[in-house]
């Protein structure tokens, strides 16, 4: 599998997204978790990325138990700061999107001492003494806490290196370069704001990280399933899509079959083409998605559908197709 270097670490091109093994719309089974981290590694990808918040602690446990019993120096992990993890008072509906998991449900948290707890706590449910990349988790309407609290600990972890890189993870691209210009950050995990549906990175953040060599750990690249399955009811930024966005992915869906190809394909390559990109971490839940998102990220896509897809304006004219497009 392809390398790439964040920082001063070695990573694959490819990563594994944990957030469905924590039971991201439906539960997963622990057997079906050991099996998804399992046939991740098997493919040769030793990137991973989690977080409390997917499934409440779970994916952290899930993860950790298969990598522990790895050679620590053979991969890479990162884990997100923001949420506590705590037990309610009493006790609450499941929840909308995390299914099969624990009472505790994540408090916001983004001051220097709570980062500080979150990293104990995440090492805890990992089994691990250190993970490698520190992410501030959704910090949409927390940016003074998190340059002021959450940032301030990271730089600190970095510094005494407890961590090797540190950053934010979110869902939107214009906090990221506000981050990017007030705090010396190694990467962002992107999700969804760089897909075949959705190139708003383009619009600064990728420029910025480019000019600073910040790196780019790229989420949600189906944007929720629509690019892997659309369909009326199909889900984008884990939400149920509008007519409008499903119609769009449907006309790419189309253009795909036309040029015989596979809508996942296509979207995976061209997310890989920008040059900002350096890992597309990639989400499963089962081994047979973890092999089919190998095999999307290898599987011929035409320079006909490229130039078709150009000429008929479907992505901004600014976004790199594979093979130089």
């Amino acid at each position: 599998m392809k390398r790439a270097r964040l920082g001063s670490l070695d990573v694959t091109s490819i990563g594994l997204g944990s957030a469905p093994l924590g039971g991201l719309f439906s539960p997963v089974s622990d057997a079906d978790a050991e099996a998804t981290v399992a046939r991740a590694w098997s493919a040769g990808i030793r990137f991973f990325d989690t977080a409390p918040l997917y499934g409440f602690g779970l994916a952290e446990r899930r993860l950790g138990a298969f990598l522990r019993q790895q050679p620590r120096e053979s991969y890479a992990i990162s884990t997100k700061v923001g949420r506590l993890l705590r037990a309610p008072d009493s006790g609450g509906a499941e929840d909308e999107h995390y299914k099969g998991t624990s009472r505790e449900r994540p408090v916001f948290d983004f001051s220097y001492d709570g980062v500080m707890r979150s990293v104990e706590e995440s090492l805890t449910r990992l089994g691990l003494d250190r993970v490698d990349v520190l992410l501030v988790h959704d910090p949409d309407d927390h940016y003074d806490d998190a340059v002021s609290g959450a940032f301030r600990a990271l730089q600190r972890l970095r510094s005494d290196g407890t961590v090797k890189a540190i950053g934010a993870g979110m869902n939107q691209s214009e906090m990221p370069v506000r981050f990017a210009e007030a705090v010396p950050v190694d990467c962002f995990l992107l999700a969804g704001r760089y897909t075949l549906l959705d190139q708003g990175a383009l619009d600064a953040l990728f420029p910025v990280c480019k000019a600073k060599n910040i790196g780019i750990l790229l989420g949600g690249i189906y944007n929720s399933g629509i690019l892997a399955n659309p369909h009326t009811g199909a889900k984008f930024n884990y939400q149920d899509a509008d007519a409008g966005l499903v119609a769009r992915a449907l006309a790419l869906d189309e253009l795909c079959r036309k040029h015989g190809t596979e809508l996942k394909a296509a979207a995976l390559q061209f997310c890989m083409a920008h040059p900002a990109v350096t890992v597309a971490v990639m989400g499963a839940r089962n081994a047979g998605e973890v092999a089919d998102n190998i095999a999307m990220s290898e599987r011929a896509v035409p320079a006909s559908f490229w130039q078709e897809l150009r000429a008929r304006n479907l992505v901004d004219a600014r976004a790199p197709l594979p093979g130089g497009g």
